[in-house]
């Protein structure tokens, strides 16, 4: 059977690929960056749908971390906002770490009945890729999307992934997986600079999660899942033998479309 891979955007797509697909979230402003840097430090982290879900969870934790935001801003009761820059200064071994975001997390829990679920951001997609290749025939990276739109920063990562799966012999399954490959598979991370997301940054003055985030490229070997409401490292040899030797690709020298 031949492998595929297909791109698509918002939690509510999901439904689509429970059955048969490694799926893939994406929100690399902000929400799958924060998670898999608070796993790559050793935190728990826990991603929450809704205020609501984070408060029911943190009365059943000891001691834990609620880091999150409602349309950007710092959600009413929580400890910090959904912000990677921050969340990397702390010391979050073994602690509980409740992540909430408007989008990224909602992706997450919807996923939650999916086959496979993996977590991608810059830090890590061309080791999600790697590992995506070894152990799944078909896979459907998914963005979180914000405000009803595909975010530019989302359809970079995604496009990455699905160029090095296609490099690996994967076909893309629709015209749009094809054309957004085409677009963005020589842009550089800077390329995200020109979305909203990255204006919305800056305007309201988080500008470290910006920074944070566009000088953290492929920086992670791990692997990251979502296993009963928890994100996971992966033991991945897979991955390991693609850095040692090079193998792991990143966006390619092209022209870049800086703002």
């Amino acid at each position: 059977m031949q492998k595929q891979v297909i791109i698509d955007c918002f939690p509510e797509s999901t439904h689509k690929y429970r059955k048969g697909y490694a799926v893939v979230a994406v929100d690399v402003i902000r929400a799958t960056t924060s998670a898999i840097t608070v796993a790559s430090k050793g935190g728990s982290c826990l991603p929450v749908p809704s205020v609501d879900a984070a408060f029911q969870l943190k009365s059943k934790l000891k001691d834990p971390l609620l880091a999150g935001e409602i349309a950007g801003a710092l959600a009413p009761g929580f400890d910090l906002n959904n912000s990677p820059a921050e969340l990397a200064m702390l010391d979050v071994t073994g602690r509980p770490v409740i992540l909430l975001s408007s989008s990224g997390t909602r992706l997450i829990h919807q996923a939650k009945d999916c086959d496979a679920v993996h977590l991608a951001c810059f830090r890590n997609y061309g080791f999600v890729a790697r590992h995506l290749a070894a152990h799944h025939p078909r896979v459907a990276v998914i963005g979180a999307g914000s405000r009803g739109e595909f975010r530019e920063e989302d359809q970079m990562c995604c496009a990455w992934i699905a160029r090095d799966l296609a490099e690996m012999g994967y076909a893309p399954a629709d015209e749009m997986t094809f054309e957004l490959i085409k677009q963005w598979a020589t842009e550089p991370p800077e390329a995200a600079l020109c979305g909203k997301s990255a204006a919305y940054l800056r305007r309201s003055g988080q500008t470290k999660d910006l920074e944070f985030i566009l000088t953290h490229i492929n920086d992670l070997r791990g692997v990251y899942e979502v296993r009963n409401g928890k994100v996971v490292a992966l033991p991945d040899c897979d991955t390991d033998f693609a850095f040692a030797h090079g193998s792991v690709t990143s966006p390619r020298a092209g022209t870049q479309t800086l703002c």
